[in-house]
């Protein structure tokens, strides 16, 4: 059983930055790709970010590529999304998620779920 807790969402004004960490623990972290993804009120689950095993490779939507960036530190068993120049869409609740394949880091594919933390940003 892999289990994933996320911290580091809050309040911003738009602009600025937060750094979203998620920890995660049961099972070998460079064994798993990571990514981020996050659910505003009313609207589906969408993707943000993913990265591989090794941290090589990344991905990012459209929406948030130059602005985010998402990393990994496998000794500490921790991915993070940095998040800069903040806009008021970004609201939502950020998940982090962990999948042995890259490729299912997808909502409804995704074998793990962090219980999320809110992310605000007030124009």
């Amino acid at each position: 059983q892999v289990t994933l807790v996320e911290s580091g969402g809050g309040l911003v004004q738009a602009g600025g930055s937060l750094r979203l960490s998620c920890v995660v623990s049961g099972r070998t972290f460079s064994s798993y790709a990571m990514g981020w993804f996050r659910q505003a009120p009313g609207k589906e689950r969408e993707f943000v970010a993913a990265i591989s095993k090794s941290g090589y490779s990344t991905y990012y939507a459209d929406s948030v590529k130059g602005r985010f960036t998402i990393s990994r530190d496998n000794a500490k068993n921790t991915g993070y999304l940095q998040m800069d120049s903040l806009k008021p869409e970004d609201t939502g609740v950020y998940h982090c998620a962990a999948d042995p394949t890259l490729s299912r880091l997808q909502p409804g594919i995704v074998n793990y779920w962090g219980q999320g933390t809110q992310v605000t940003v007030s124009s």
